[in-house]
C-alpha cells in the first residue's frame, strides 16, 4: 500500500525575489532561467490579465476526487500558489468557488492545477486566477487518500514544495528554490537590457541592425530581389 502524507514545510522563496519574479512574469522570467522551467501550454488562465509568484504548496491528488486539497488548505499562506496534480490524466472539475473562498481568507494568491477546473464566473468575480487543463463542471468525490508538499509533474514539469511559481497570460513556469536569487537577478538584468532597446526601436532602429542580423542573412543565402523591376 502506499504512503499517503500531508509534509508541513515552511521552505520557499523569500517575498521580496517572489515580488521581483511577479514583475518580470513568465517570459522574463523564462529567459533569464536559460529559457527552462515552463509548463506545458495546455494550462490555461481562466480569465486574462492576472499575474502572480508565490511558494508552491503541492497537492497529489486520485483523478476524479479532491478529498487532498480540502486537506492542503491549512498548509497554505499568504502568497503561496496552490498546485494541483492527479495520479492519471484527470479533467474533472475539481476546484471552484468554495475553495477559493477559502484560500483567499488565508492570502493564497491562485491556482495551477492540470486538471479541471468550474464555477469560472465566480472565480472571475472574486478576481482569484487559476490556470487549468479544462474548464469542466464535472463534480467529484472525497474518498481517496493522496499526499500535500511532495514532488508533483503538471503539464510535463516537475514542481517541488517550496520552488516559485510564476503564472501570467503567457502561461505557467517554475523556477526551482535554489535558483530563484541567480534568475531573479538575470531577469532584472535582462529588463534593464530591454529597455535599452525598446528606447532605440522607438527612434526607428530596426532589430535587424541593432542585432547585427545582416551577416547573417548573408551566410544563410538569403538575397534581395527589386519585385517591381
Amino acid at each position: 500500500m502506499s504512503r499517503h502524507v500531508v509534509v508541513r514545510t515552511s521552505r520557499g522563496p523569500s517575498p521580496d525575489d517572489l515580488a521581483a519574479l511577479g514583475r518580470s512574469g513568465v517570459a522574463t522570467a523564462h529567459e533569464a532561467a536559460g529559457r527552462t522551467g515552463l509548463v506545458g501550454p495546455e494550462l490555461r488562465p481562466i480569465y486574462p490579465g492576472a499575474r502572480i509568484a508565490g511558494r508552491a504548496v503541492t497537492v497529489l491528488s486520485h483523478p476524479g476526487d479532491n478529498l487532498m486539497v480540502h486537506a492542503c488548505i491549512e498548509q497554505c499562506r499568504a502568497g503561496d500558489v496552490l498546485v494541483i496534480a492527479t495520479t492519471s490524466r484527470s479533467t474533472d472539475g475539481m476546484f471552484g468557488e468554495l475553495f477559493a473562498t477559502q484560500l483567499q481568507a488565508r492570502g493564497v494568491l491562485g491556482l495551477v492545477t492540470d486538471a479541471g477546473v468550474r464555477d469560472v464566473a465566480e472565480l472571475t468575480a472574486m478576481g482569484f486566477p487559476v490556470w487549468a487543463r479544462a474548464v469542466h463542471a464535472q463534480g467529484t468525490a472525497k474518498a481517496v487518500p493522496g499526499s500535500v508538499n511532495v514532488p508533483v509533474v503538471v503539464a510535463g514539469r516537475l514542481i517541488t514544495p517550496g520552488d516559485a511559481v510564476v503564472a501570467d497570460d503567457d502561461g505557467v513556469m517554475c523556477v526551482p528554490l535554489a535558483d530563484v536569487p541567480a534568475v531573479v537577478a538575470a531577469a532584472a538584468q535582462r529588463e534593464a537590457n530591454e529597455e535599452a532597446k525598446r528606447e532605440q526601436f522607438r527612434s526607428g532602429v530596426l532589430g535587424l541592425d541593432l542585432y547585427d542580423l545582416r551577416p547573417t542573412l548573408e551566410r544563410l543565402g538569403v538575397t534581395y530581389v527589386d519585385g517591381d523591376a
